[in-house]
């Protein structure tokens, strides 16, 4: 019996600890050159393998080899962080001499381990769901936006951030993974949307509805307009504003926002020219009825801003960041709970628009609602 296209990509995937011990201890193959050509040897081994396991199947989706190519990787991912954490040794020591030193830095381990755990299981679930029939293009449009917000973070990240000068050929591997997210994201917006079966009356009562008649979606507002100033608060910080609030918050508040790895920074401004626009759309989506982009692009957005949020947040935290940059004990809570509210308020967002989608579907024209048109 041929074992489910999951099980394959889960076994391919777990060969990773292997290939890096082995790379690790063999020291032909720790030149910075080798190091990425090895890196896509294995990669391409990778698709190679899951090729075999669907050679048998007539019509294969493509997304199916970017799920595979990233489950492997997912794996070297986590094997990363829990190498920086100590809790295993003699995998990665190489890779931070001769590939990618700034994977030891606090923003790369919390980022690791997201990969290893988060995208990692989305990933097997969206393998699971291809080939039973399931719809999964919620779920991977999730993990593209966590793929994408990941990648326009780390790699700007490093160029300006302290290791800029310390770049290896195996930096131009993140160049794929952030191409490859885009080009599924592109892929999946124009497959048809899972939408529920909603009949035409009950859509048209759901539209008449001010926003002042739907109270989660006056307290959305609010919450997504307290986000929106958060934003551009923080984006100010990271540009050096002179008024004393900003000076006063990177000081008292988050001083890992100047820490010179170069990633928070990215990140707030990653927030200020991307985040912000989407956030301003989002409003006029809960004012608006029709608005179905709001069932894929909030979905998008949750996956960004949760993978960027656990990173941020674990970052200020993690022991590899200096003390001076980490979140003061003093007003821990309340940079927590700035940090958290704004990681999930668009998981609830996302939630609200697929669990009653009802306010955001086309409008049935005037007259083929009625009772006698339908008889």
């Amino acid at each position: 019996m041929d074992l489910p296209q999951e099980v394959h990509i889960f076994t391919v995937s777990l060969t990773a600890p292997f290939v890096l011990y082995g790379m690790n201890n063999i020291s032909a193959f720790q030149e910075p050159l080798v190091v990425l050509a090895l890196g896509g040897i294995a990669l391409l081994t990778v698709l190679f393998l899951a090729h075999l396991s669907v050679r048998h199947i007539k019509t294969v989706d493509p997304l199916f080899y970017v799920f595979a190519l990233f489950s492997f990787t997912c794996v070297v991912g986590l094997t990363n962080a829990l190498e920086q954490d100590g809790y295993i040794a003699g995998f990665m020591g190489f890779y931070m001499r001769k590939g990618e030193p700034y994977l030891s830095t606090a923003y790369a381990i919390m980022m690791s381990y997201w990969d290893g755990v988060v995208h990692f299981i989305l990933l097997l679930l969206m393998v699971h769901h291809m080939f039973r029939g399931k719809p999964f293009r919620n779920l991977a449009l999730f993990w593209a936006g966590s793929m994408i917000a990941n990648q326009l973070v780390f790699i700007p990240g490093i160029v300006i951030g302290k290791h800029g000068k310390n770049i290896y050929p195996a930096f131009w591997r993140n160049t794929p993974f952030l191409l490859l997210p885009i080009w599924a994201a592109a892929k999946l917006l124009h497959r048809p949307r899972e939408l529920p079966i909603i009949t035409a009356d009950k859509i048209a009562a759901e539209q008449k509805k001010g926003l002042f008649s739907r109270p989660i979606d006056l307290l959305l507002t609010v919450g997504l307009l307290g986000t929106m100033a958060f934003t551009i608060f923080r984006g100010f910080v990271v540009l050096e504003c002179p008024l004393d609030n900003c000076f006063t918050y990177i000081y008292q508040y988050e001083p890992y926002l100047k820490d010179n790895v170069g990633f928070p920074k990215v990140m707030m401004l990653v927030f200020l020219f991307y985040a912000l626009p989407l956030l301003a759309a989002f409003v006029c989506g809960l004012y608006i009825p029709g608005c179905t982009w709001m069932l894929d692009w909030t979905m998008i957005f949750a996956g960004a801003l949760a993978q960027a949020q656990w990173c941020h947040i674990g970052a200020s935290l993690h022991s590899r960041t200096p003390f001076t940059y980490r979140v003061p004990r003093d007003v821990w809570r309340v940079v927590m709970t700035l940090n958290v509210l704004y990681m999930v308020l668009p998981l609830i967002l996302a939630l609200r628009c697929h669990t009653r989608a009802a306010f955001f579907l086309k409008a049935v024209p005037q007259g083929q609602a009625n009772d006698k048109k339908k008889k």
